[in-house]
């Protein structure tokens, strides 16, 4: 099933980047969530305006940050969902985390010269594109922005944290509910969703590459939590039926969420 997904590099992609972009700066959607985002500055807001190189169109399944490769841009998601993932060279995959609008993606390469981990398009999205090389211009004439980024970093790393903890001790019942809750409290807060339901693009295997279950062990795990009226699972959206009831068994302090900033 692996040898069929589609692998492209960054630099194959750019073309698109020098399209003239859809969405300016100033007004980006994000900017009208006042209780989710840290809204810019007028001179953060400028520089960001600079700072965007253009946006990017990636269709669902497409590889557009590539484990061991090298990357001239960094990216926020304007719109979709992607999931950060490890290959092992036998093809077992180990899904990290997931990219949700407004997250940053790229930024590890920046760091360390290339990616120790691949980014996925888990829908079709649209990317706001920054180059790399002008990264040392927003540390170095913006300090806010830069504690933004190192934010960011320490945002993604306690998520992983969480992944970690549901991989290694947490019962397949309580991953599968954490997970749940976790991606729930993410999107209702991006408005990405009805009440209680809302878009879910996972699949079973998605889940499963998550939390390191087989396929199987995900499929019955749902069936448990279906059965016992907690959650609905439609195509591609998930309805909690019962919150606390699945709070109680991820045993997670659901609460309100700090805002947080963008690039």
């Amino acid at each position: 099933m692996f040898g069929a997904r589609r692998f492209h590099i960054t630099s194959e992609l750019m073309p698109v980047a020098s399209a003239s972009r859809s969405v300016p700066c100033e007004e980006c959607p994000f900017r009208s969530f006042h209780n989710v985002f840290r809204d810019f500055t007028r001179d953060e807001l400028d520089f960001v305006s600079r700072f965007k190189a253009g946006e990017l169109r990636v269709e669902r399944g497409t590889t557009f940050l590539a484990q061991e490769s090298t990357s001239e841009h960094l990216f926020t998601v304007l719109g979709g969902w992607a999931f950060r993932y490890k290959m092992l060279p036998d093809g077992r995959r180990q899904i990290l985390n997931y990219a949700l609008p407004g997250d940053f993606v790229g930024l590890q390469a920046s760091v360390l010269n290339q990616m120790e981990h691949s980014v996925e398009a888990l829908s079709d999205m649209v990317l706001c594109i920054f180059p790399r090389a002008k990264l040392w211009e927003l540390h170095r004439g913006h300090p806010t922005l830069a504690f933004d980024l190192t934010w960011l970093a320490a945002r993604e790393e306690q998520i992983i944290d969480e992944n970690l903890l549901s991989v290694g001790r947490r019962s397949a019942l309580e991953r599968i509910a954490y997970l749940l809750l976790h991606l729930f409290t993410r999107a209702k807060q991006l408005g990405l969703g009805k009440g209680d339901t809302f878009q879910f693009p996972l699949t079973q295997q998605h889940v499963a590459d998550t939390l390191g279950m087989s396929l199987v062990h995900a499929n019955k795990t749902f069936q448990r939590l279906r059965r016992a009226n907690v959650v609905r699972w439609d195509k591609n959206r998930v309805e909690i039926l019962d919150g606390a009831a699945l709070a109680q068994i991820a045993q997670y302090d659901v609460r309100e969420p700090l805002q947080r900033p963008f690039i």
